[in-house]
Protein backbone atom coordinates (compact mmCIF):
# COMPACT_ATOMS: atom_id res chain seq x y z
CA UNK A 1 0.00 0.00 0.00
CA UNK A 2 2.80 2.48 0.95
CA UNK A 3 5.34 2.80 -1.55
CA UNK A 4 9.36 2.95 -0.94
CA UNK A 5 9.29 6.81 -1.58
CA UNK A 6 6.65 7.11 1.42
CA UNK A 7 8.38 4.79 3.62
CA UNK A 8 11.26 6.72 3.83
CA UNK A 9 9.65 9.97 4.34
CA UNK A 10 7.83 8.75 6.92
CA UNK A 11 10.85 6.68 8.35
CA UNK A 12 11.90 10.42 9.31
CA UNK A 13 9.24 11.81 10.27
CA UNK A 14 8.86 9.10 13.16
CA UNK A 15 12.43 9.61 14.19
CA UNK A 16 11.14 12.15 16.40
CA UNK A 17 9.08 9.90 18.04
CA UNK A 18 10.47 8.99 21.93
CA UNK A 19 7.89 7.07 23.46
CA UNK A 20 6.27 3.28 22.12
CA UNK A 21 3.41 3.85 20.36
CA UNK A 22 1.00 1.14 19.65
CA UNK A 23 -2.16 0.80 17.30
CA UNK A 24 -4.63 -1.30 19.02
CA UNK A 25 -7.12 -3.05 16.10
CA UNK A 26 -9.96 -4.72 17.11
CA UNK A 27 -10.22 -6.86 14.13
CA UNK A 28 -13.50 -7.01 12.17
CA UNK A 29 -14.69 -9.60 9.25
CA UNK A 30 -15.63 -6.34 6.68
CA UNK A 31 -14.05 -6.42 3.23
CA UNK A 32 -11.90 -3.62 4.10
CA UNK A 33 -10.34 -4.98 7.32
CA UNK A 34 -7.30 -6.63 5.15
CA UNK A 35 -7.11 -2.84 3.57
CA UNK A 36 -6.25 -1.68 7.04
CA UNK A 37 -4.12 -4.79 8.39
CA UNK A 38 -2.12 -3.87 5.50
CA UNK A 39 -1.58 -0.03 5.98
CA UNK A 40 -1.01 -0.38 9.85
CA UNK A 41 1.39 -2.87 9.44
CA UNK A 42 3.57 -0.63 6.79
CA UNK A 43 3.27 2.61 9.47
CA UNK A 44 4.42 0.65 11.68
CA UNK A 45 7.28 -0.61 9.93
CA UNK A 46 8.85 2.28 9.64
CA UNK A 47 9.88 3.03 13.57
CA UNK A 48 10.89 0.56 15.80
CA UNK A 49 8.92 3.25 18.31
CA UNK A 50 5.04 2.10 16.74
CA UNK A 51 3.62 -1.71 16.97
CA UNK A 52 0.40 -3.04 16.07
CA UNK A 53 -1.69 -5.42 18.64
CA UNK A 54 -5.13 -7.09 17.87
CA UNK A 55 -7.82 -5.90 20.83
CA UNK A 56 -9.72 -8.80 21.99
CA UNK A 57 -13.01 -6.60 21.25
CA UNK A 58 -14.01 -7.20 17.77
CA UNK A 59 -15.84 -4.54 15.54
CA UNK A 60 -18.76 -4.41 12.97
CA UNK A 61 -16.19 -2.48 10.50
CA UNK A 62 -11.91 -1.67 10.78
CA UNK A 63 -11.50 -0.03 13.65
CA UNK A 64 -8.19 0.69 15.12
CA UNK A 65 -6.92 3.10 18.49
CA UNK A 66 -3.88 5.15 19.45
CA UNK A 67 -2.04 4.35 22.81
CA UNK A 68 0.63 6.19 23.90
CA UNK A 69 2.92 4.05 26.54
CA UNK A 70 0.10 1.24 26.54
CA UNK A 71 -2.18 3.84 27.80
CA UNK A 72 -5.34 5.06 25.52
CA UNK A 73 -4.95 8.83 23.62
CA UNK A 74 -8.86 8.78 22.85
CA UNK A 75 -7.85 8.82 19.60
CA UNK A 76 -10.01 6.45 17.39
CA UNK A 77 -10.61 5.27 13.99
CA UNK A 78 -13.36 3.61 12.56
CA UNK A 79 -11.69 3.63 9.05
CA UNK A 80 -9.15 2.86 7.00
CA UNK A 81 -7.76 6.39 6.58
CA UNK A 82 -6.18 6.57 3.17
CA UNK A 83 -6.96 9.45 1.30
CA UNK A 84 -6.97 12.98 2.29
CA UNK A 85 -6.92 10.93 5.99
CA UNK A 86 -3.65 9.50 5.83
CA UNK A 87 -2.35 12.49 6.94
CA UNK A 88 -4.19 12.76 10.44
CA UNK A 89 -3.18 9.06 10.65
CA UNK A 90 0.12 10.17 10.68
CA UNK A 91 -0.52 13.15 12.57
CA UNK A 92 -2.16 11.65 15.36
CA UNK A 93 0.24 9.16 16.16
CA UNK A 94 3.12 12.17 16.38
CA UNK A 95 0.21 14.51 18.79
CA UNK A 96 0.25 11.00 20.64
CA UNK A 97 3.78 11.59 21.94
CA UNK A 98 3.21 15.66 21.96
CA UNK A 99 5.52 15.58 18.78
CA UNK A 100 4.34 17.67 15.14
CA UNK A 101 3.08 20.97 15.38
CA UNK A 102 1.85 22.02 18.71
CA UNK A 103 -0.78 25.03 19.77
CA UNK A 104 0.64 27.72 22.32
CA UNK A 105 0.28 27.28 25.78
CA UNK A 106 -2.94 29.21 26.03
CA UNK A 107 -4.35 27.45 23.72
CA UNK A 108 -3.74 24.02 25.36
CA UNK A 109 -5.21 25.81 28.98
CA UNK A 110 -8.36 26.00 27.05
CA UNK A 111 -8.09 22.68 26.11
CA UNK A 112 -7.50 20.89 29.13
CA UNK A 113 -9.86 23.47 30.37
CA UNK A 114 -12.88 21.65 28.90
CA UNK A 115 -15.24 20.10 31.23
CA UNK A 116 -14.71 16.32 31.03
CA UNK A 117 -15.52 13.27 29.87
CA UNK A 118 -15.64 15.08 26.70
CA UNK A 119 -17.22 12.43 24.02
CA UNK A 120 -17.09 13.26 20.24
CA UNK A 121 -17.42 11.28 17.14
CA UNK A 122 -16.87 12.94 13.59
CA UNK A 123 -18.07 11.22 10.47
CA UNK A 124 -16.02 12.72 6.89
CA UNK A 125 -15.65 10.97 3.31
CA UNK A 126 -11.93 10.19 1.98
CA UNK A 127 -12.65 12.33 -0.98
CA UNK A 128 -13.43 15.19 1.09
CA UNK A 129 -10.67 18.03 1.26
CA UNK A 130 -12.01 19.83 4.75
CA UNK A 131 -12.25 17.01 6.51
CA UNK A 132 -8.89 16.45 7.56
CA UNK A 133 -8.49 19.38 9.66
CA UNK A 134 -11.63 19.04 11.75
CA UNK A 135 -9.97 15.50 12.30
CA UNK A 136 -6.82 16.87 13.19
CA UNK A 137 -8.19 19.16 15.32
CA UNK A 138 -9.79 17.10 17.40
CA UNK A 139 -7.28 14.38 17.64
CA UNK A 140 -5.02 17.36 18.52
CA UNK A 141 -7.27 18.35 21.69
CA UNK A 142 -7.94 14.65 22.35
CA UNK A 143 -4.00 14.14 22.82
CA UNK A 144 -4.11 17.16 25.35
CA UNK A 145 -7.20 16.40 27.68
CA UNK A 146 -7.06 13.41 30.37
CA UNK A 147 -11.07 12.82 29.40
CA UNK A 148 -11.41 13.46 25.80
CA UNK A 149 -12.51 10.47 23.49
CA UNK A 150 -12.56 11.60 19.50
CA UNK A 151 -13.34 8.67 16.89
CA UNK A 152 -13.41 9.60 13.08
CA UNK A 153 -15.50 7.57 11.41
CA UNK A 154 -15.94 6.84 7.33
CA UNK A 155 -19.38 7.39 6.38
CA UNK A 156 -19.17 5.10 3.11
CA UNK A 157 -18.85 2.19 5.99
CA UNK A 158 -21.11 3.05 8.43
CA UNK A 159 -24.10 4.21 6.22
CA UNK A 160 -27.24 3.21 8.71
CA UNK A 161 -25.09 5.49 11.18
CA UNK A 162 -25.36 8.50 8.45
CA UNK A 163 -28.80 7.68 7.83
CA UNK A 164 -30.48 7.75 11.70
CA UNK A 165 -28.18 10.49 12.39
CA UNK A 166 -29.58 12.02 9.07
CA UNK A 167 -25.97 13.47 7.75
CA UNK A 168 -26.32 14.96 4.43
CA UNK A 169 -22.78 16.50 4.51
CA UNK A 170 -19.15 16.10 5.72
CA UNK A 171 -17.21 16.85 8.14
CA UNK A 172 -20.07 16.36 10.76
CA UNK A 173 -19.42 16.56 14.02
CA UNK A 174 -21.58 14.68 16.78
CA UNK A 175 -22.24 15.49 20.27
CA UNK A 176 -24.58 13.07 22.43
CA UNK A 177 -26.59 12.01 18.92
CA UNK A 178 -26.92 15.63 17.78
CA UNK A 179 -24.91 17.50 15.29
CA UNK A 180 -22.45 19.62 16.82
CA UNK A 181 -21.09 20.98 13.62
CA UNK A 182 -20.92 20.44 9.89
CA UNK A 183 -18.68 21.38 7.32
CA UNK A 184 -14.89 22.72 7.44
CA UNK A 185 -13.59 24.89 10.50
CA UNK A 186 -10.66 25.60 12.21
CA UNK A 187 -9.33 24.34 15.81
CA UNK A 188 -10.53 28.08 17.17
CA UNK A 189 -14.23 27.50 16.07
CA UNK A 190 -14.45 23.65 17.01
CA UNK A 191 -12.84 24.47 20.73
CA UNK A 192 -15.15 27.52 20.89
CA UNK A 193 -18.24 25.02 19.95
CA UNK A 194 -16.81 22.67 22.71
CA UNK A 195 -16.79 24.96 25.47
CA UNK A 196 -20.10 25.79 24.55
CA UNK A 197 -21.25 22.20 24.63
CA UNK A 198 -19.12 20.91 27.65
CA UNK A 199 -18.56 24.01 29.52
CA UNK A 200 -15.12 24.90 31.36
CA UNK A 201 -13.44 24.07 34.32
CA UNK A 202 -12.83 26.55 37.11
CA UNK A 203 -9.37 27.29 36.04
CA UNK A 204 -7.35 30.67 35.95
CA UNK A 205 -6.03 30.71 31.98
CA UNK A 206 -3.26 33.99 31.52
CA UNK A 207 -5.54 36.48 29.65
CA UNK A 208 -2.57 38.82 29.17
CA UNK A 209 -0.06 38.44 25.90
CA UNK A 210 1.76 40.95 25.97
CA UNK A 211 2.48 44.45 24.25
CA UNK A 212 4.02 44.78 20.74
CA UNK A 213 5.55 47.42 18.69
CA UNK A 214 3.11 45.66 15.62
CA UNK A 215 0.23 43.25 15.54
CA UNK A 216 -0.54 41.47 12.21
CA UNK A 217 -4.06 40.23 12.33
CA UNK A 218 -4.62 37.49 9.36
CA UNK A 219 -2.03 34.42 8.99
CA UNK A 220 -2.49 34.36 4.95
CA UNK A 221 0.12 35.41 2.26
CA UNK A 222 -0.48 39.48 2.78
CA UNK A 223 -0.56 38.61 6.93
CA UNK A 224 2.82 36.85 6.83
CA UNK A 225 4.70 39.31 4.69
CA UNK A 226 3.13 41.94 6.69
CA UNK A 227 4.86 39.99 9.86
CA UNK A 228 7.65 39.18 8.43
CA UNK A 229 8.72 42.62 6.86
CA UNK A 230 7.85 44.14 10.21
CA UNK A 231 9.97 41.86 12.77
CA UNK A 232 13.24 42.55 9.54
CA UNK A 233 12.94 46.21 10.51
CA UNK A 234 13.54 44.92 14.05
CA UNK A 235 10.26 45.41 15.58
CA UNK A 236 8.46 43.52 18.31
CA UNK A 237 5.72 41.62 16.26
CA UNK A 238 2.42 39.48 16.75
CA UNK A 239 0.56 37.72 14.30
CA UNK A 240 -2.96 36.57 15.00
CA UNK A 241 -4.41 34.05 12.66
CA UNK A 242 -6.96 31.86 13.20
CA UNK A 243 -5.08 28.94 11.22
CA UNK A 244 -1.73 29.75 9.64
CA UNK A 245 -2.08 30.11 5.36
CA UNK A 246 -5.66 31.12 5.49
CA UNK A 247 -7.18 30.42 2.37
CA UNK A 248 -4.34 29.14 0.69
CA UNK A 249 -5.29 26.03 3.24
CA UNK A 250 -8.04 25.34 0.48
CA UNK A 251 -6.39 25.94 -2.34
CA UNK A 252 -5.31 23.54 -4.62
CA UNK A 253 -2.92 23.73 -7.81
CA UNK A 254 -0.72 27.26 -7.74
CA UNK A 255 0.34 27.95 -11.27
CA UNK A 256 0.65 31.80 -11.23
CA UNK A 257 3.14 32.29 -8.31
CA UNK A 258 6.35 33.99 -10.12
CA UNK A 259 9.28 31.95 -10.24
CA UNK A 260 7.25 28.76 -9.05
CA UNK A 261 5.58 26.89 -11.75
CA UNK A 262 3.49 25.05 -9.69
CA UNK A 263 3.22 24.58 -5.94
CA UNK A 264 -0.24 23.66 -3.75
CA UNK A 265 -1.79 25.41 -1.46
CA UNK A 266 -1.19 23.53 1.97
CA UNK A 267 2.60 23.32 0.56
CA UNK A 268 2.44 27.29 0.19
CA UNK A 269 0.99 27.68 3.95
CA UNK A 270 3.73 25.62 4.98
CA UNK A 271 6.38 27.05 3.54
CA UNK A 272 4.82 30.85 5.08
CA UNK A 273 5.11 29.29 8.22
CA UNK A 274 8.67 28.26 8.10
CA UNK A 275 9.94 31.53 6.69
CA UNK A 276 7.46 33.53 9.87
CA UNK A 277 9.75 30.83 11.94
CA UNK A 278 12.86 32.52 10.93
CA UNK A 279 12.22 35.34 12.92
CA UNK A 280 11.26 36.57 16.09
CA UNK A 281 7.66 36.66 15.40
CA UNK A 282 5.29 36.04 18.28
CA UNK A 283 2.63 33.67 16.67
CA UNK A 284 -0.96 33.52 18.08
CA UNK A 285 -2.59 30.71 15.90
CA UNK A 286 -5.92 29.54 16.58
CA UNK A 287 -7.50 32.86 17.67
CA UNK A 288 -9.65 35.56 15.93
CA UNK A 289 -10.21 39.02 17.11
CA UNK A 290 -13.40 40.07 19.02
CA UNK A 291 -12.73 43.99 19.49
CA UNK A 292 -10.17 46.23 18.84
CA UNK A 293 -10.35 49.91 21.28
CA UNK A 294 -11.35 52.78 19.35
CA UNK A 295 -8.92 54.85 20.68
CA UNK A 296 -5.40 54.78 21.45
CA UNK A 297 -4.49 54.54 24.89
CA UNK A 298 -0.45 56.41 25.27
CA UNK A 299 0.10 54.98 21.23
CA UNK A 300 -1.53 51.77 22.34
CA UNK A 301 -4.52 49.89 21.18
CA UNK A 302 -5.77 46.98 22.69
CA UNK A 303 -7.18 43.94 21.34
CA UNK A 304 -9.36 41.64 22.42
CA UNK A 305 -9.64 38.19 21.30
CA UNK A 306 -12.63 35.85 21.34
CA UNK A 307 -10.65 33.56 23.68
CA UNK A 308 -11.09 36.12 26.39
CA UNK A 309 -6.66 36.95 25.49
CA UNK A 310 -5.63 40.51 25.11
CA UNK A 311 -2.78 42.25 23.77
CA UNK A 312 -1.67 45.80 22.76
CA UNK A 313 0.08 47.12 20.28
CA UNK A 314 1.48 50.50 18.58
CA UNK A 315 0.51 49.75 14.82
CA UNK A 316 -2.37 46.97 13.48
CA UNK A 317 -2.23 46.00 10.00
CA UNK A 318 -5.35 43.93 9.32
CA UNK A 319 -4.93 41.14 6.63
CA UNK A 320 -8.12 38.66 7.10
CA UNK A 321 -8.94 37.96 3.43
CA UNK A 322 -12.00 36.56 2.85
CA UNK A 323 -14.63 33.83 3.32
CA UNK A 324 -17.32 32.07 1.29
CA UNK A 325 -20.45 34.27 1.40
CA UNK A 326 -23.61 33.20 2.27
CA UNK A 327 -27.10 33.87 1.02
CA UNK A 328 -28.50 35.15 4.21
CA UNK A 329 -31.84 34.03 3.25
CA UNK A 330 -34.22 32.09 5.49
CA UNK A 331 -33.77 28.69 6.24
CA UNK A 332 -30.31 28.76 4.83
CA UNK A 333 -28.49 28.49 8.62
CA UNK A 334 -30.59 26.17 9.81
CA UNK A 335 -29.50 23.44 7.32
CA UNK A 336 -26.21 23.74 6.54
CA UNK A 337 -25.16 20.19 6.67
CA UNK A 338 -28.42 18.95 6.48
CA UNK A 339 -28.62 19.92 2.94
CA UNK A 340 -26.95 23.27 2.40
CA UNK A 341 -23.77 22.98 1.31
CA UNK A 342 -20.76 25.12 0.12
CA UNK A 343 -18.03 22.57 -1.36
CA UNK A 344 -19.44 20.20 -4.08
CA UNK A 345 -16.24 18.21 -4.27
CA UNK A 346 -16.43 17.15 -0.28
CA UNK A 347 -20.23 16.96 0.02
CA UNK A 348 -21.73 16.24 -3.59
CA UNK A 349 -21.23 12.67 -3.19
CA UNK A 350 -24.40 12.44 -0.75
CA UNK A 351 -26.54 13.57 -3.45
CA UNK A 352 -26.26 10.26 -5.99
CA UNK A 353 -29.36 10.05 -7.69
CA UNK A 354 -30.72 13.09 -5.97
CA UNK A 355 -32.00 16.27 -7.28
CA UNK A 356 -29.49 19.67 -6.44
CA UNK A 357 -29.68 23.19 -6.91
CA UNK A 358 -26.33 25.23 -7.16
CA UNK A 359 -26.68 29.13 -6.76
CA UNK A 360 -24.37 31.50 -8.63
CA UNK A 361 -23.43 31.87 -11.88
CA UNK A 362 -19.20 32.65 -11.40
CA UNK A 363 -16.82 29.92 -11.89
CA UNK A 364 -17.54 28.63 -8.94
CA UNK A 365 -20.92 27.74 -8.97
CA UNK A 366 -20.38 26.51 -13.11
CA UNK A 367 -17.80 24.28 -12.27
CA UNK A 368 -19.64 22.85 -9.44
CA UNK A 369 -22.85 22.42 -11.71
CA UNK A 370 -20.80 20.42 -13.64
CA UNK A 371 -19.08 18.47 -11.61
CA UNK A 372 -22.58 17.32 -9.85
CA UNK A 373 -24.11 16.55 -12.90
CA UNK A 374 -21.64 13.43 -13.04
CA UNK A 375 -23.41 12.49 -9.13
CA UNK A 376 -26.76 13.47 -9.23
CA UNK A 377 -30.11 13.00 -11.26
CA UNK A 378 -30.57 16.84 -11.65
CA UNK A 379 -28.66 19.66 -11.39
CA UNK A 380 -30.57 23.40 -11.38
CA UNK A 381 -28.07 26.42 -11.65
CA UNK A 382 -29.24 30.09 -10.32
CA UNK A 383 -27.93 32.89 -11.70
CA UNK A 384 -29.03 36.35 -10.19
CA UNK A 385 -28.28 38.28 -13.23
CA UNK A 386 -29.30 38.10 -17.13
CA UNK A 387 -26.32 35.93 -17.83
CA UNK A 388 -23.73 33.90 -16.29
CA UNK A 389 -20.58 35.06 -15.30
CA UNK A 390 -18.56 32.36 -15.53
CA UNK A 391 -15.82 31.66 -18.31
CA UNK A 392 -17.35 30.87 -21.77
CA UNK A 393 -15.80 27.43 -21.69
CA UNK A 394 -17.18 26.46 -18.41
CA UNK A 395 -20.63 27.64 -19.64
CA UNK A 396 -20.32 26.06 -22.62
CA UNK A 397 -19.69 22.70 -21.08
CA UNK A 398 -21.95 23.62 -18.37
CA UNK A 399 -25.06 24.06 -21.41
CA UNK A 400 -24.38 20.75 -23.44
CA UNK A 401 -25.27 18.46 -20.59
CA UNK A 402 -28.15 17.56 -20.67
CA UNK A 403 -29.09 17.25 -16.93
CA UNK A 404 -28.20 20.42 -15.96
CA UNK A 405 -31.02 23.71 -16.50
CA UNK A 406 -30.05 27.08 -16.00
CA UNK A 407 -32.06 30.40 -14.83
CA UNK A 408 -31.09 33.28 -14.84
CA UNK A 409 -32.57 36.65 -13.19
CA UNK A 410 -32.92 34.05 -10.76
CA UNK A 411 -33.08 35.75 -7.05
CA UNK A 412 -33.15 32.71 -4.05
CA UNK A 413 -35.61 33.57 -1.23
CA UNK A 414 -36.05 30.81 1.51
CA UNK A 415 -34.40 27.44 1.60
CA UNK A 416 -37.14 24.98 2.46
CA UNK A 417 -37.25 22.08 4.90
CA UNK A 418 -37.77 20.36 8.39
CA UNK A 419 -34.84 21.15 10.33
CA UNK A 420 -33.25 17.75 9.57
CA UNK A 421 -33.34 18.25 5.64
CA UNK A 422 -33.91 19.79 2.44
CA UNK A 423 -36.93 19.38 0.43
CA UNK A 424 -36.63 22.78 -1.72
CA UNK A 425 -35.99 26.44 -2.52
CA UNK A 426 -37.89 29.38 -3.75
CA UNK A 427 -36.60 31.91 -5.75
CA UNK A 428 -37.88 34.68 -7.55
CA UNK A 429 -37.94 35.41 -11.31
CA UNK A 430 -36.57 38.59 -11.26
CA UNK A 431 -37.60 39.53 -15.08
CA UNK A 432 -41.86 38.87 -13.98
CA UNK A 433 -41.57 39.19 -10.00
CA UNK A 434 -43.44 36.02 -10.22
CA UNK A 435 -41.94 33.58 -7.14
CA UNK A 436 -41.39 29.42 -7.85
CA UNK A 437 -39.99 26.20 -5.33
CA UNK A 438 -37.67 24.23 -7.19
CA UNK A 439 -37.90 20.56 -5.47
CA UNK A 440 -34.74 19.51 -4.31
CA UNK A 441 -32.65 17.74 -1.70
CA UNK A 442 -29.75 20.13 -1.30
CA UNK A 443 -28.64 23.65 -2.00
CA UNK A 444 -25.06 24.20 -3.25
CA UNK A 445 -24.02 28.11 -2.49
CA UNK A 446 -21.58 29.60 -4.93
CA UNK A 447 -21.92 33.35 -4.92
CA UNK A 448 -18.31 34.40 -3.79
CA UNK A 449 -16.35 36.01 -0.98
CA UNK A 450 -17.27 37.74 1.52
CA UNK A 451 -14.26 40.16 3.11
CA UNK A 452 -13.37 39.12 6.71
CA UNK A 453 -13.93 43.03 8.35
CA UNK A 454 -16.63 42.68 11.00
CA UNK A 455 -14.40 43.03 13.55
CA UNK A 456 -13.54 46.56 12.50
CA UNK A 457 -16.54 47.90 10.75
CA UNK A 458 -17.30 51.43 12.35
CA UNK A 459 -13.23 51.73 13.31
CA UNK A 460 -12.38 52.10 9.62
CA UNK A 461 -14.09 53.00 6.28
CA UNK A 462 -15.45 49.84 4.62
CA UNK A 463 -17.58 49.71 1.36
CA UNK A 464 -20.78 48.37 1.36
CA UNK A 465 -19.52 44.90 0.71
CA UNK A 466 -17.29 45.28 3.66
CA UNK A 467 -13.84 45.93 1.75
CA UNK A 468 -11.64 47.88 3.99
CA UNK A 469 -10.87 51.08 1.98
CA UNK A 470 -7.11 51.91 1.58
CA UNK A 471 -5.00 54.62 0.51
CA UNK A 472 -2.41 53.84 -2.30
CA UNK A 473 0.67 52.89 0.31
CA UNK A 474 -2.25 50.61 2.35
CA UNK A 475 -3.25 53.31 5.38
CA UNK A 476 -7.10 53.36 6.28
CA UNK A 477 -8.97 55.67 7.74
CA UNK A 478 -8.07 55.03 11.47
CA UNK A 479 -4.45 56.45 12.27
CA UNK A 480 -2.15 53.71 13.15
CA UNK A 481 -4.22 50.68 11.43
CA UNK A 482 -3.27 49.41 8.15
CA UNK A 483 -4.62 47.13 5.96
CA UNK A 484 -3.30 44.50 3.54
CA UNK A 485 -4.33 41.59 0.74
CA UNK A 486 -8.51 40.19 0.18
CA UNK A 487 -9.89 42.25 2.86
CA UNK A 488 -9.15 45.63 1.39
CA UNK A 489 -10.23 47.45 -1.87
CA UNK A 490 -6.73 46.52 -3.37
CA UNK A 491 -8.33 45.36 -6.78
CA UNK A 492 -7.25 41.32 -8.12
CA UNK A 493 -7.24 39.28 -5.17
CA UNK A 494 -4.38 36.86 -6.06
CA UNK A 495 -1.37 35.67 -4.00
CA UNK A 496 1.69 37.45 -5.55
CA UNK A 497 -0.20 40.61 -5.03
CA UNK A 498 -1.49 39.67 -1.52
CA UNK A 499 2.43 39.02 -0.79
CA UNK A 500 3.24 42.24 -1.93
CA UNK A 501 0.79 44.54 -0.01
CA UNK A 502 1.35 43.03 2.93
CA UNK A 503 5.08 43.99 2.29
CA UNK A 504 4.19 47.58 1.57
CA UNK A 505 1.84 48.26 4.45
CA UNK A 506 4.81 46.96 7.07
CA UNK A 507 6.79 49.23 5.28
CA UNK A 508 4.40 52.19 5.35
CA UNK A 509 4.10 51.34 9.23
CA UNK A 510 7.65 51.56 9.87
CA UNK A 511 7.91 54.85 7.88
CA UNK A 512 5.12 56.84 9.40
CA UNK A 513 6.93 55.63 12.82
CA UNK A 514 10.07 56.85 11.75
CA UNK A 515 8.43 60.04 11.07
CA UNK A 516 6.36 60.57 14.24
CA UNK A 517 9.93 59.35 16.27
CA UNK A 518 11.48 62.05 14.35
Amino acid sequence: MLDQDMIEQLKGVFSKLEDPITLRVHPSTHDAQGELDQMLSAVASTSPMIRVERAEQTSAIPCFEILHEAIPTGIRFRAVPGGHEFTSLILAILHADKKGRQPDQGIISRIQNLKGPVRVRTYMSLSCENCPEVVQALNLMASHHDDFEHETIDGALAQDEVTSLGIQGVPAVIVNGKLLHSGKAALSDLLAKLEEAFGKKEATIATDLGTFDVAVIGGGPAGASAAIYSARKGLKTAIIADKMGGQLQETKGIENMISIPYTEGVKLSASLSQHLGAYPVQVLEHRRVREIEAEAREGFREILLESGERLRAQNLIVATGAKWRELGIPGEKEHIGLGVAFCAHCDGPFYKGKRVVVVGGGNSGVEAAIDLSNIATDVTLLEFGDQLKADTVLVDKARALSNVKILTQAKSTRVIGDGSKVSGLEYEDRSTGEKHTLITDGVFVQIGLLPNSQFVRGLVETTPYGEIVVDAKGRTSAAGIYAAGDVTTVPFKQIVIAMGEGAKVALTAFEDRMRSEG
